[in-house]
């Protein structure tokens, strides 16, 4: 499998705009973790690609979500590692992480909320001004980007990340697709 076929189901399957950069997202931060733990970034990047690509699918029947996400991920010949992040990464199951990139992906999933909503509250709604001093400062502040989960953001130390570099290495990344994302 490679990006483009992956790119290509995840417009075919998911409508949202917002979900899809989201995805874009996650694949960013993903592809950077691989270059920062010496990974393949093909792979980092098309687990977080292809993650959420069943959401709108199960929409109405959120315990399959992820289950349904990597069966389609394993038609689109996505490795079984792939797709065992990717049941994973919903906690919902009890899957348990075991592999360093399960673990990434479980981290990175919410942080893209939190680093988007720390762009849309700047008056020019961009990532190029912020800063992840900025995030890190509001990260405590429960009501700011409220849907992203702190416990998973801070498992990062799972991966051997502090929170700080973890979150400066998400925004750098974000920051390198900012017109993809319309931020």
């Amino acid at each position: 499998m490679n990006r483009e076929t992956a790119l290509e189901a995840v417009q075919n399957k998911v409508k949202n705009g917002n979900l899809i950069k989201h995805m874009l997202a996650t694949e960013a931060i993903m592809r950077s973790l691989a270059r920062r733990f010496g990974e393949d970034e093909g792979v980092w990047g098309l687990t977080g690609l292809l993650h959420d690509i069943d959401v709108e699918l199960t929409q109405d029947r959120p315990t399959d979500h992820s289950r349904v996400g990597a069966d389609l991920a394993a038609e689109l010949g996505a490795s079984p590692d792939i797709c065992h992040a990717i049941m994973c990464h919903n906690w919902a199951h009890g899957i348990p992480a075991v592999t360093l990139l399960d673990r990434a992906l479980i981290c990175t999933d919410p942080l893209t909320g939190l680093i988007t909503a720390g762009a849309l509250v700047r008056p020019d709604r961009k990532l190029t001004g912020l800063t992840a001093e900025s995030l890190i400062k509001r990260f405590g502040e429960r009501r700011f980007a409220a849907g992203a989960s702190r416990e998973q953001i801070a498992s990062c130390r799972d991966i051997g990340l502090t929170l700080d570099e973890f979150i400066a290495l998400g925004l750098e990344a974000m920051q390198g697709i900012a017109d993809d994302l319309g931020l």
